[in-house]
């Protein structure tokens, strides 16, 4: 069973969510501000049976934002999705900068709230067996590693170097610092250079669109984002107006 730890002040929606989420089968954690979510992180037992936080914004001792960074600088590795009342833009962005997984604006609706949940837990668990640290023989649910044909483990460009079964990215002999949806976006390029990739094979391929409801201005993060880390290499992958990119 799945433990989402939900940070959520507004009492009528935590009940609701809560309500639904119990009933697909996972188990759930109520903060009703950011210092009781600590209690739960600062718990190493508890902490460590948390697959994923779905993070309020504003909450009345602080906001959302904050936490994350605090996560971030203890290298504490749990997925989350940020839960907002303001739509725009700005905040949207913000959320994902961090390297937050996903993001829901409220009033969300319940079918989108567990797609996205699922969605973001499939690409944790495939991002994990990568890594080597959950075995599970059959990945036939990723589409990245079916393109994989060519049996290469490392692939080389610029200054760069992808290890695809440490799943990480190097500058040199340093390690990049990227997310999981980063990285798979950069496996995606590489299994497929020199041929051009539309916006919509590339959500449909790492964030199962249909069921995620991710939107194309998320894509457009992940690619500044990556390009940002890949600094002068960020060249090698192409932009083919009108239709998607290509790595060359």
């Amino acid at each position: 069973m799945k433990t989402i730890l939900l940070v959520e002040d507004d009492y009528a929606l935590a009940m609701g969510t809560t309500y639904t989420l119990k009933a697909e089968g996972y188990d759930v954690l109520h903060a009703k501000k950011l210092s009781e979510a600590r209690d739960y992180i600062n718990s190493s037992d508890v902490r460590s049976g948390i697959d994923l936080i779905l993070l309020d914004v504003m909450l009345p001792d602080g906001d959302g934002f904050s936490f994350f960074e605090e996560l971030v600088k203890k290298e504490i590795d749990i997925p989350v999705i940020f839960s907002t009342a303001v739509g725009d833009e700005a905040n949207i962005v913000r959320g994902l900068d961090l390297g937050a997984d996903d993001y829901i604006t409220k009033p969300y609706k319940v079918k989108e709230m567990l797609s996205r949940i699922a969605a973001v837990l499939r690409r944790q668990e495939r991002a994990l067996r990568l890594a080597g640290k959950v075995s599970d023989s059959s990945d036939s649910m990723d589409p990245v590693s079916e393109n994989n044909s060519s049996g290469m483990d490392e692939v080389s460009f610029g200054s760069h170097m992808f290890s695809i079964s440490a799943f990480r990215l190097y500058n040199g002999d340093e390690i990049v610092d990227c997310t999981p949806a980063e990285l798979r976006l950069l496996k995606e390029f590489l299994y497929n250079k020199g041929i051009v990739i539309t916006r919509n094979q590339l959500m449909e391929r790492l964030y199962d669109t249909e069921n995620a409801f991710i939107d194309d201005n998320t894509l457009s993060v992940y690619i500044k984002r990556l390009r940002d880390k890949l600094g002068k290499d960020a060249s090698f992958i192409q932009t083919v107006k009108g239709v998607g990119y290509r790595f060359e």
